[in-house]
């Protein structure tokens, strides 16, 4: 009787972590694109009126959105590279999201533009700050902000605290390097980890079911990678998801990507992994391309279409791996008037709608296909002589050599 508890247990767990996994994109520009006159239609042609239902049709559940300090003070070329999202713009968006049943990460970039890991610039208004005025802040911000979306019905489910921190953020003024964070070097680290608590305390305090993301994007160098998440577990910061970017035209093949999160998942077991950015086009080369994949994945329609397949392969062997998203799949050209309404400026050449049509690339389709990493388990048959082990994904094993859900003898069993 107990062990058909336990089974019964293992059962429903198994049900729940499906529910648990998330498929998107970050739409941060998709309102701007619609009031410029966007025509967005679905792979058949047919026009698309809300782009955020039509995401949620074809399977995706979840969106991320960017939040700027005050991008007012961006220059006119992070403007015109999409930097616009102050709390007016982000709140609207982020309740439409959350009103259409879809998860919300709220990407906070503590900056008044782009912060990535070349410039993570304090924004102007912080400038004069001594770092003690910092730490208060952040939490002030941080507090502040989520307030303001709990309060309309657009409370986030993740909060990233920090945009591509790989090597820390609020560096200083624009072009400061003084507070930059390297491996091997334990200058600046006790600052950047007691500016993450300080954000992290806000997040538990206003929103404690959300997960807190930390977002880093060495895929090629996986010592600096985990470094990082090494310096986070010593001064105790308090978060609950790795976030990742992984762009092939900039970290090279899959095989990076797969070494990366099997290091991490050998040594930070107890985090979810999510890829929080990632893309390919569908026509041209992305700028600054390093990585050429087009022997393998052709600039087309199928060869985005096959990416997205083979990376989803890719994280399905990994157990630790919950999330998906695209960066930027709203971009769409399509029907905008660029003599007087243009979004950005120049085109983006990978997402999920082609700017020459408007028509939903085939990649969309195949992004919701993340969901489904136990469709291994469902076609297989075991018989009750079989002794086997099987992984979710279907995989025969010997025995289970880490903790998890396993599938014998047509039985779910948890091993803790």
């Amino acid at each position: 009787m107990k062990i058909l508890k336990f089974l019964a247990a293992a059962f429903l767990c198994a049900n729940s972590l499906s529910a648990q996994e998330y498929v998107g994109g970050d739409i941060s520009l998709l309102p701007k694109y619609e009031q410029n006159g966007a025509k967005y239609f679905d792979h058949d042609g047919r026009p698309v009126t809300d782009v955020v239902a039509f995401f949620k049709q074809q399977g995706l559940n979840s969106m991320r959105v960017r939040l700027f300090v005050n991008p007012e003070n961006a220059s006119a070329t992070d403007k015109g590279q999409g930097v616009c999202q102050n709390m007016e713009f982000v709140k609207k968006l982020a309740k439409r999201i959350k009103t259409a049943g879809m998860s919300l990460i709220l990407d906070f970039h503590y900056s008044d533009s782009w912060a990535d890991p070349a410039k993570q610039w304090t924004p102007k208004d912080w400038e004069q700050l001594n770092d003690e005025g910092l730490y208060t802040e952040i939490y002030k911000y941080t507090a502040n902000v989520l307030k303001e979306l709990v309060k309309i019905g657009a409370t986030p489910d993740f909060i990233q605290t920090g945009n591509e921190i790989s090597y820390g953020m609020l560096w200083g003024k624009e072009g400061s390097q003084d507070h930059r964070c390297y491996i091997g070097n334990t200058a600046n680290w006790a600052r950047f980890t007691t500016l993450l608590k300080r954000a992290g305390q806000a997040c538990r305090e206003i929103c404690p079911q959300a997960k807190i993301i930390l977002h880093t994007e060495r895929t090629l160098q996986p010592n600096v990678q985990e470094n990082f998440y090494q310096k986070m577990a010593e001064a105790g910061v308090d978060y609950d998801i790795i976030g990742l970017s992984y762009y092939p035209a900039y970290h090279g093949t899959l095989s990076s990507l797969d070494k990366a999160l099997t290091a991490l998942e050998n040594k930070f077991g107890d985090k979810k992994i999510m890829i929080v950015e990632t893309g390919y086009p569908y026509a041209w080369p992305v700028g600054g391309t390093t990585y050429d994949l087009t022997s393998t994945y052709p600039y087309s329609d199928a060869g985005q279409e096959h990416f997205t397949e083979d990376l989803i392969s890719t994280l399905h062997k990994h157990q630790n791996v919950n999330g998906l998203y695209w960066w930027f799949p709203e971009a769409n050209e399509n029907g905008l008037d660029w003599t007087s309404h243009r979004v950005t400026d120049s085109w983006y050449n990978a997402p999920l709608f082609d700017n020459r049509t408007g028509r939903a690339t085939s990649a969309l389709s195949a992004l919701k296909t993340f969901l489904s990493p136990t469709s291994g388990i469902v076609s297989l048959s075991t018989s009750t002589a079989d002794s086997s082990w099987y992984t979710l994904q279907g995989l025969r094993i010997s025995h289970p050599q880490t903790p998890g859900l396993y599938l014998k003898q047509n039985q779910k069993i948890l091993i803790r």
